[in-house]
């Protein structure tokens, strides 16, 4: 059911709380460094260095040695007008005009530009603050988010130690054979009458049957394709059984056409759904071992008292019925936990329960659970 708690796997507990303080620490650094900065001159300042490099982007190579004049003297037309736009109080607004001095010139080199950035350089530090900040902020969400996916991981591996113990501390040895004969004894019989009206009665019939069954959400039949239910709905073949519809299908056209009116008609509408047509079974009729809790069987038992009284005589209806009130008749829930705990514990799972293993997982599994709930709370969203 579960395997033991492994040493490590992936990153440990205290490896992810420790990448979340590490990334902490410096998105703490980096945003105090644009605070020290000033944001909102930081701000200022990188969208005009923004945008002055945008323009470098678009027109260096076009503006550079032999290239188009008029593109050229576009080029510092733009700077100029960038420059003359500048607020007073930007920072290192001199640096700007430095490069507008740079670049007006007669002629254009690599160089040139290579100097310009040169220029900024101490405005490029000032700007990188900001995407300092962001680059950290995304590495810290990023360790936070690592930590809440391990932390709900534990809370899964807890709830399957919580239920193994719960299972061991079954009776073993309960008369389970008071919940077993009874749900045993309606499952064979609904699969009899199964297959008998699967075998026997027309296809229409069989599907019409199955529709009828999406009003009840706890017997989970598939729905009919609606190309198959319309056609054995209005086709004279929908008057034959489905085994019958499914050797049809596996005739020639030729050889079909003795036995319908329209041999394409029924290839193109059953023989492309015989997978469905042969899964059709008693199995959404039948109740599952171990049973579900009291209260699911209950409403189970209800819908298909409803569903199966469709087809199967009373007596089958009566086994049903049976089943539904053994919450009542009997000690359902001791006998229910004895029949999870021998089909669901193997024998590594119980000498685990005995031995005292599966608790100290437990309490591990816990104590590392409880360390990364602390460090998300140390660490909130940002």
């Amino acid at each position: 059911m579960s395997s033991s708690v492994p040493a490590s796997d992936g990153q440990s507990t205290q490896e992810l709380v420790e990448t979340l303080q590490r990334a902490a620490t410096a998105h703490e650094e980096a945003q105090k460094r644009v605070e020290e900065g000033g944001q909102e001159r930081l701000e200022e300042l990188q969208k005009f260095y923004d945008e002055l490099l945008e323009l470098f982007d678009r027109y260096e190579e076009r503006a550079t040695g032999d290239g188009d004049f008029g593109v050229f003297i576009e080029f510092q037309e733009k700077i100029a007008n960038f420059v003359e736009r500048l607020p007073e109080d930007l920072d290192h607004r001199d640096r700007f005009e430095e490069v507008d001095e740079i670049l007006h010139q007669r002629r254009l080199t690599e160089s040139d530009f290579e100097a310009a950035r040169n220029e900024l350089a101490p405005v490029a530090d000032l700007v990188e603050r900001l995407d300092e900040r962001e680059r950290t902020r995304e590495r810290y969400q990023a360790a936070r988010h690592d930590v809440a996916v391990r932390k709900r991981e534990l809370e899964a591996e807890i709830s399957e130690r919580e239920e193994l113990v719960a299972l061991g501390e079954a009776d073993l040895k309960a008369p389970i054979e008071r919940l077993r004969e009874p749900i045993e004894t309606y499952n064979r019989t609904i699969e009899d009458v199964f297959r008998e009206f699967k075998r026997e009665t027309p296809a229409s019939e069989v599907l019409s049957f199955v529709e009828t069954t999406e009003s009840y959400p706890l017997v989970a039949y598939r729905q009919p394709p609606d190309d198959l239910a319309t056609y054995v709905e209005r086709s004279e073949a929908g008057d034959e059984s489905i085994l019958t519809l499914l050797e049809y299908a596996e005739y020639s056209v030729s050889k079909l056409e003795h036995y319908v009116p329209n041999a394409r008609e029924l290839k193109r509408n059953v023989a492309t759904h015989q997978t469905y047509l042969r899964r059709i079974d008693a199995g959404p009729l039948q109740i599952e071992w171990p049973p579900a809790e009291a209260t699911t069987l209950w409403w189970r038992c209800r819908e298909l008292i409803a569903v199966v009284g469709r087809i199967a005589p009373e007596d089958v209806v009566t086994k049903l019925r049976t089943v539904r009130d053994l919450p009542r008749e009997t000690d359902y829930e001791r006998l229910r936990e004895s029949a999870r705990a021998r089909d669901q514990l193997d024998d590594d799972e119980r000498e685990r329960l005995a031995s005292g293993a599966v608790a100290d997982e437990l309490s591990t599994l816990r104590q590392r659970r409880e360390t990364l709930i602390e460090a998300l709370s140390e660490y909130p969203e940002r």
